[in-house]
C-alpha cells in the first residue's frame, strides 16, 4: 500500500478552470482566450462568472495566440487554452513570432495532452509538446502532477515575466499532493527520498513513479521520487544532489522519448555530471485509441516500465 492516501481523483484541467476564477476574482487584467473546446478544458468556469472577459476565437489557434499576444501588449493577463496537439502543434508560429520572440507573459494553457486522451486516438494525442515549446528561447515549460498542484501553478503565473507552456491531462487522476505545500517554478519536489536510485518524473508519471516505488520497495530497492513539474528550467540543484546521492536515473513522461523530460534531463547531466539514465517514455511512435490505461501499458509508461526501467540502470550501475 502506497504512502501517499488517496482520497479523491480529480482532473488537473478542473484545477487549472476553478484557479483561472480565483484569479479572476483577485485580479481585473485576466482574461481568458478559448478555441471551441471550452468545456473540455474547463474554461467555461471562468467565461460564466466573467462573460465579457472571455474570448472564444473558435478554431482557430493561430488566431488565438496572436489575440493572447495583442492582449498582453496592451496590459492585460491573457489565458489562452485548447487540446495539447492543437495549443502548441498548429499554432507554432504565431508562438515563436508572436509570443516567445517578444517575450510576452501569454499563459499557454493546453488540456488533454499525453496518450492518455485514450478513445480521441492518435490526432488528439499530444506527444511532442514539451519538445516543441522547450526549444524556445524565453518560454517556461511545466506539467502539474495533480490537481491541487495544477491549481497552485496556474496562480503562480499571475507574477510570471515571460511566456509559459502547461500541460493538463483529460482523465480524473489521484490527488495526493498537500495543497498547502509551497510551489515555485523551476523547484522541483523531492516527493520520496532513497539511496539506490532516483526517478525523475512530470505530470502523471509521478503517480505511477509512486507506485513503482511501492514494488521496488519490497524487493529491497531504496528508490528516490522526485517531481519534476517544471521542464523548463530544469531544478539543477536537486538534479546534482540526485546523481551525486544515487548515482542512477530514471525519467518518466507521457510525452515521446526524443526532446522531453527526458532529453532535457540528460543534456544537463551530459554538461554537469555524466549519470547513469534510463528512460520511460513512448518510444518514437503515434499512440492510437484505447483507455489511458491500456495505453499507457501498451506503450511502456506505466508503473511496470518504471519498474524494470529501474533494473536496467541498477544493473549498470552495478557492472559499471
Amino acid at each position: 500500500m502506497t504512502r501517499y492516501q488517496i482520497k479523491e481523483h480529480k482532473a488537473t484541467r478542473l484545477g487549472f478552470g476553478e484557479a483561472l476564477v480565483e484569479l479572476g476574482h483577485e485580479n481585473p487584467n485576466v482574461v481568458v482566450l478559448g478555441g471551441d473546446v471550452t468545456g473540455s478544458v474547463r474554461t467555461d468556469l471562468f467565461m460564466k462568472e466573467f462573460p465579457d472577459r472571455f474570448f472564444s476565437v473558435g478554431i482557430a489557434e493561430q488566431d488565438m495566440m496572436g489575440t493572447a499576444a495583442g492582449l498582453a501588449v496592451a496590459g492585460k493577463i491573457p489565458f489562452a487554452s485548447a487540446y495539447g496537439e492543437f495549443a502548441a502543434g498548429r499554432p507554432f508560429d504565431q508562438i515563436r513570432q508572436s509570443i516567445a520572440y517578444s517575450d510576452l507573459p501569454v499563459k499557454i494553457c493546453a488540456s488533454h495532452c499525453g496518450i492518455t486522451v485514450g478513445p480521441d486516438g492518435a490526432t488528439h494525442q499530444s506527444l511532442e509538446d514539451i519538445a516543441i515549446m522547450r526549444v524556445l528561447p524565453h518560454m517556461i515549460v511545466a506539467s502539474p502532477c495533480d490537481y491541487h498542484q495544477a491549481k497552485k501553478m496556474v496562480k503562480a503565473t499571475i507574477d510570471l515575466k515571460h511566456p509559459i507552456y502547461i500541460r493538463f491531462f483529460r482523465d480524473n487522476s489521484p490527488v495526493y499532493t498537500d495543497p498547502s505545500a509551497e510551489f515555485q517554478f523551476g523547484k522541483a519536489d523531492t516527493l520520496i527520498d532513497g539511496k539506490d536510485v532516483t526517478i525523475v518524473a512530470c505530470g502523471l508519471q509521478v503517480w505511477e513513479a509512486i507506485l513503482a516505488e511501492e514494488i521496488l520497495q519490497t524487493e529491497g530497492i531504496s528508490v528516490r521520487v522526485i517531481n519534476m513539474h517544471t521542464i523548463k528550467p530544469l531544478d539543477a540543484d536537486i538534479l546534482i544532489k540526485a546523481a551525486r546521492e544515487t548515482g542512477a536515473i530514471v525519467t518518466a513522461e507521457d510525452h515521446q522519448r526524443h526532446g522531453g523530460l527526458g532529453s532535457a534531463v540528460a543534456e544537463f547531466f551530459a554538461e554537469n555530471l555524466p549519470t547513469l539514465q534510463e528512460f520511460v517514455a513512448v518510444n518514437d511512435t503515434f499512440g492510437e485509441s484505447g483507455t489511458g490505461e491500456e495505453l499507457m501499458k501498451k506503450y511502456g509508461i506505466d508503473k511496470d516500465a518504471i519498474v524494470k526501467a529501474v533494473h536496467r540502470v541498477l544493473l549498470r550501475k552495478k557492472n559499471r
